[in-house]
């Protein structure tokens, strides 16, 4: 990045001078003359705890206020906060920084910004540090970054550098900051794609600001390298500011920690549940907790080395020795963590994030099954949902979490007992994995306690417990979960479906689509623009193609008075390109033709009414379920359709009736289906971030659907009414994933087709068992449950048939040198009568018992009494070579042994081996 950059008029203009740092190397701005260093953590310590550098303490309210209003007098429009989970985005899960609320559509320039200048305290999540947060005094999973955006162009600049600092050095004057007691120091930004300039602010050793300058888009050609990565300037240019609330007001109150200085009731609550003394007024207390953040500043603790060297540090600094510094510093670190990881999840639950395996919802569980293991850890016994109710009363500004609250709750006790679930199967899994390792003599790799997380929801703490049990070593980082979820921050790139002509058409003018001003005209005539192969392209169409889970219309098109079949339509950035079969017809259309095309209407209006009854049956399962539901995938074809939504648990089936009948209650009202076209910020702005349920369009205009209470931008074909819709039968519930269920229904005539076929069966199964359908249930109950008694009654004659078999083969036993030898084919038994014959037989010491069976193959089974095995028989060795004869395998133990094989031809055979294998066990 050139020096030229950070040459702004204002720092010159107000006393500040370019450093050098003589410890980084890094350049700053300041208005201290004798300052020799950046002013940031490791280069200066922090000396602002216990010396708060504002002229006032704030809590969280009273600073978030302070900072909004600052900017609002100073013309810049208040937004409202964005939610955690980045709706709006299909490439991160979470909302990470302010910046990303107006990426990539305004930051690109393809849409307005919603205000500008602009301020805002949004939410984010990060967990690339969860490993370091109550370690090292400063470390948030969740934090407010207050921020206020230009967004300049070219021929409209807002304000750029030199008023971006001005602000960000009148708020510090405004809060009482020594002026003296400030560095901006340089430091090249680069993130998502965009990069620029970047000053941050610095005070006692503490960033509390972050000013970007974003004027570059990454590019392979650019002529700007920042990180390893190339650049080029952009047409517009962004001001990208970040302030840290939770920072500021740690720096308001000088404690310990930025824990005792956010939350502090919450802190000392579960202190007091974790039996811990935290009293901050003990001044040999507190000084233990300061100079081991003032010390963590200097270093990254997510690292057990780093760790340890801190500890020997803040030991040596009060005389102390490292294990009664660390026994007195761990569960305090935990408690910590504890109380920021579940105002973190207070916030996922209460934005609609679905703990499961995949996406958010992985990080969502990643967060809270931490937290229940340091809970177990610090003997906290109280229900996850109280301490998260702690926070809610806690954040009186967030009216939405406590609306939620119930749901959030139901969450996290399913979470819960889930968990414990995980841990008793978790253990037997690991033991019996470790075994593997044990036998090579290697540690456990950390690529399988990762899968053993990923796949079996395992915490590593249990699988290091549970292999060291069998002697295997665990290769355990301490960054183990911020490794975790920085691997699953991000979603997958999707595989981009490459249109084989797609540079042919990215040359003609974008189709108009006559089937949204149109949706019930099936006939039209257009102009052919281009054709390739089979495939042509006109200027209008009323031939929807495939997108938004809605598969492409089929029909007809007549050029020259030949009949051609369309089979597919696609849509490549605006062009749509109708695919004709290949046929036998001579295939002469050329540029300019006209032609005429009919939609298959049968065809549309079934997916059509699907399309419909999706967002029908989308509403009513929020309205049955709760508003935490959240489309995770649609599919709509001619005979039914599929919807898949985020929720934490089993549908039952009453909640499916009430679905099914608040969906049929929207049919019969016959509502107008509402579809317009809005500016994509106007429509953000009206309905939230819930219009992307069906994904993200792109573009500054979005076509928006209102059917019912369900508002989403959709592109497909719809009815006009709810009542053209026709009866809506669900059909069934499955789960697709954890924390996805899957709802499968139909529509209009195939709802009813799909009722016809049920009645039949109903209709069948009353036949057969002559009966009304009415009457079925009572009638399969009665059936069943004498079914069962006969099946009591058959099982209590086999046993006596067995009796009976028993004594009559014990009477007809042959005596083998001294003891009894039962040698038998018993036909039909299965194996498991076999072995209950056998045992039976040989409560006789002296009695062994070689039995077959001709059962779905040949089943073999051996057993020896007491005697008999002192007198060295061996049915395993036994039944192995008999199993051998009939061509297969088996063997046990000398008491008891089991096999088989295929030729039945073969059991005389075998059993004659067997006596004979016997005869010399017991002969020599």
């Amino acid at each position: 990045m050139l020096e030229d950059e950070y040459q702004l008029d204002y720092f010159s203009e107000n006393g500040f001078v370019r450093k050098q740092c003589s410890k980084c190397g890094k350049h700053f701005w300041t208005r201290d003359l004798e300052r020799v260093t950046c002013g940031d953590a490791p280069c200066d310590p922090y000396s602002f705890i216990g010396n708060p550098v504002f002229k006032k303490q704030f809590d969280l309210a009273e600073m978030r206020e302070y900072y909004l209003n600052f900017f609002e007098e100073r013309g810049h429009t208040r937004l409202e906060r964005y939610p955690v989970i980045a709706r709006w985005r299909d490439d991160i899960y979470l909302t990470i920084a302010s910046i990303a609320d107006f990426q990539p559509f305004v930051t690109s320039g393809q849409v307005p910004p919603p205000a500008n200048p602009l301020t805002i305290s949004q939410p984010c999540i990060r967990l690339s540090d969860l490993d370091a947060v109550g370690r090292s005094g400063r470390h948030l999973t969740t934090f407010e970054m207050m921020a206020h955006h230009a967004f300049n162009k070219k021929d409209e600049e807002i304000y750029w550098k030199d008023h971006t600092v001005e602000l960000c050095d009148e708020l510090f004057n405004s809060l009482g900051v020594d002026p003296l007691a400030v560095t901006y120091k340089e430091e090249p930004w680069a993130g998502g794609g965009n990069a620029g300039p970047c000053v941050e602010a610095l005070i006692g050793g503490l960033e509390v600001a972050t000013l970007v300058f974003m004027d570059l888009k990454q590019s392979k050609d650019g002529d700007i390298s920042i990180k390893g990565e190339n650049y080029r300037k952009m047409d517009n240019y962004i001001v990208d500011t970040g302030y840290g609330l939770e920072r500021f007001v740690w720096a308001s109150k000088g404690s310990p920690t930025i824990y005792d200085a956010v939350f502090p009731n919450i802190v000392n609550e579960l202190m007091d549940l974790a039996g811990i003394n935290h009293e901050l007024d003990n001044s040999e207390y507190a000084n233990i907790l300061a100079q081991n953040a003032r010390l963590a500043g200097l270093m990254d603790v997510s690292e057990k080395a780093n760790l340890f060297e801190l500890r020997k540090q803040v030991a040596s600094s009060i005389g102390t020795t490292v294990d009664k510094l660390s026994s007195i510093m761990e569960p305090v670190e935990t408690v910590y963590a504890i109380t920021d990881h579940t105002r973190c999840l207070t916030f996922m639950l209460a934005d609609g994030v679905i703990p499961s395996n995949v996406k958010a919802g992985y990080l969502a569980r990643l967060v809270l099954r931490r937290t229940l293991r340091m809970m177990k850890d610090m003997g906290i016994t109280v229900p996850l949902s109280d301490i998260v109710r702690m926070h809610i009363n806690n954040l009186p500004e967030y009216p939405e979490f406590e609306e939620k609250f119930d749901v959030i709750k139901d969450i996290l006790e399913h979470e819960e007992r889930k968990f414990g679930e995980t841990l008793e199967r978790g253990k037997r899994m690991i033991q019996k994995s470790a075994k593997h390792y044990k036998e090579s003599g290697e540690n456990m790799p950390l690529e399988s306690i990762i899968e053993m997380y990923d796949s079996h929801g395992i915490p590593p703490e249990i699988s290091k417990e549970a292999a060291s049990e069998v002697g295997v070593a665990v290769d355990l980082p301490d960054n183990f979960y911020s490794l975790v979820a920085e691997g699953h921050s991000k979603a997958e790139a999707k595989e981009e479906k490459v249109f084989p002509y797609a540079e042919r058409v990215s040359r003609l003018p974008k189709t108009k689509k006559l089937f949204y001003d149109e949706p019930t005209r099936m006939n039209f005539e257009a102009v052919v623009l281009d054709v390739f192969d089979n495939h042509i392209v006109l200027d209008s169409t009323l031939f929807y193609p495939e997108g938004g889970g809605q598969p492409a219309d089929h029909g007809t098109m007549v050029i020259e008075d030949v009949l051609h079949n369309v089979i597919d339509v696609q849509g490549v950035d605006g062009v749509v390109v109708h695919i004709i079969e290949d046929s036998d017809n001579e295939f002469h259309i050329k540029k300019g033709d006209m032609v005429q095309g009919h939609v298959d209407e049968e065809r549309r209006m079934a997916h059509a009414c699907h399309h419909t009854a999706t967002h029908i049956v989308n509403d009513a399962a929020r309205k049955v379920l709760g508003d935490h539901v959240w489309q995770a995938g649609a599919q709509k074809f001619v005979d039914r359709a599929r919807l898949d939504i985020s929720h934490y648990k089993r549908i039952s089936q009453d909640e499916l009736n009430q679905m099914e009948l608040i969906a049929n209650r929207t049919v019969m009202e016959n509502q107008r289906v509402i579809a317009e076209w809005m500016d994509r910020i106007d429509a953000e702005k009206k309905y939230g971030f819930g219009l992307y349920q069906g994904g993200v369009p792109p573009g500054n205009t979005i076509r928006v659907l209102k059917v019912a209470d369900d508002i989403e931008a959709c592109a497909g074909t719809h009815c006009t009414s709810t009542g053209l819709v026709g009866p809506i039968k669900i059909l069934k519930t499955e789960r697709v994933q954890d924390g996805v269920e899957r709802i499968e229904y139909a529509a209009g005539l195939a709802a009813v087709r799909s009722m016809q076929e049920m009645e039949s069966y109903l209709s069948q199964a009353a036949d057969a068992l002559r009966v009304r359908p009415e009457h079925l249930p009572s009638t399969i109950d009665r059936f069943f449950n004498e079914w069962k008694e006969f099946k009591k009654e058959n099982q209590r004659l086999k046993e006596d048939l067995a009796h009976v078999h028993v004594l009559q083969m014990a009477n007809e036993a042959v005596n083998v040198a001294g003891m009894r030898l039962v040698a038998a084919c018993i036909p039909n038994a299965d194996i498991d009568e076999l072995v209950k014959i056998a045992g039976e037989l040989t409560t006789n010491k002296d009695m062994v018992v070689l039995l077959a069976s001709e059962s779905g193959g040949v089943k073999i089974v051996g057993a020896a009494g007491e005697d008999a095995l002192k007198a060295g028989a061996d049915a395993g060795k036994i039944v192995r070579a008999m199993s051998q004869t009939v061509g297969g395998g088996g063997g046990g133990k000398p008491a008891m042994a089991r096999g088989g094989g295929v030729d039945a031809s073969k059991i005389d055979e075998a059993l004659a081996a067997g006596q004979s294998l016997l005869e010399e066990q017991l002969n020599n």
